[in-house]
């Protein structure tokens, strides 16, 4: 089952060429999720080749621009474009009332419905459900309301060895030794070993979004053991006080996060203007958990088991 994460934007609020505000895409099988949508956001999904239509839902970690101001530009493209479907949507409080003032103003009759829930950004719980995955918040320390998003797989059944199967096998026999379940008799005698004619599950894999957030031991024990980590890292170390006085991070701190989360893999982003290059930021945070990547935008990162 494909499932990734493609990066749109991994810049911070000034605008700075090269680099975009905040976004990204994960994908899973044919499905397309918005992870933030900052300015521009649905040009970067023109240059990837993706279509916007095809957008199921959008999660909006916080309402700060940067995160955010790509949303009406968006929802108007696909308004434009003949959207009939349904578009869920997940975001602070107030971000409903903007895109009606906006909506409103403008005159634009929006032809397809939007599904707004309104996230609680002090508390982790469950947000969304769908049949491949779940997605809980994340509780982030920002200077407005912000929570990031944890996507878990949802565990899947065993793999039937083909080979081993028996001609005509009842569909309820295959059923259960899928789920794990040996097939008996009406006696309670073994007819078939879900262990001889099944190979076990692969394991689910787990991605989580920390958008901005000053650093918060907390944040760790909500992602324990996540396969992919994306954590924002604004600052290096020379400017930590600037990080905590604008309730950002450091790439250390974003890495000390990923290794107390026993992350499989961190990815590193948000990163200020002011630094015109991040090799600095690669190094400094995997001194401390090398499994760290930059979230180099048009990237597309796997998010593959890490047991």
């Amino acid at each position: 089952m494909h499932f990734s994460v493609t990066i749109l934007g991994a810049g911070s609020a000034t605008p700075m060429l090269g680099r975009h505000p905040s976004s990204q895409l994960l994908t899973y099988e044919n499905e397309t999720f918005l992870i933030d949508c900052g300015e521009g956001t649905q040009y970067r999904l023109l240059e990837q080749k993706i279509r916007p239509g095809r957008l199921k839902a959008i999660f909006i970690s916080h309402l700060h621009g940067d995160h955010y101001f790509g949303l009406i530009g968006l929802i108007s493209s696909l308004n434009l474009g003949g959207r009939t479907d349904d578009l869920y949507l997940f975001g602070p409080r107030g971000l409903d009332e903007i895109l009606t003032i906006q909506f409103k103003y403008s005159q634009t009759p929006l032809h397809f419905p939007i599904h707004f829930t309104v996230t609680d950004t002090t508390i982790s719980y469950q947000l969304f459900e769908n049949q491949f995955f779940t997605v809980h918040t994340i509780p982030l320390d920002h200077r407005v309301p912000c929570a990031g998003f944890l996507f878990r797989e949802k565990p899947h059944k065993r793999k039937l060895i083909k080979e081993k199967l028996v001609e005509d096998m009842p569909y309820d026999y295959l059923r259960q030794l899928k789920n794990g379940e040996d097939v008996l008799d009406e006696a309670g005698n073994l007819l078939f070993s879900f262990e001889e004619f099944t190979l076990p599950a692969p394991p689910p894999r787990s991605y989580a979004y920390c958008s901005d957030t000053r650093y918060d031991e907390r944040i760790a024990g909500c992602v324990q053991g996540v396969d992919l980590l994306y954590h924002e890292a604004t600052f290096q170390e020379d400017l930590a006080h600037q990080a905590f006085e604008r309730f950002h991070s450091t790439t250390r701190e974003a890495a000390t996060v990923a290794q107390t989360a026993q992350a499989g893999k961190l990815l590193i982003g948000h990163f200020s203007s002011r630094y015109k290059e991040v090799g600095g930021f690669l190094s400094d945070a995997q001194s401390i958990f090398p499994k760290t990547e930059i979230a180099e935008e048009g990237k597309v990162f796997m998010v593959e088991a890490s047991i």
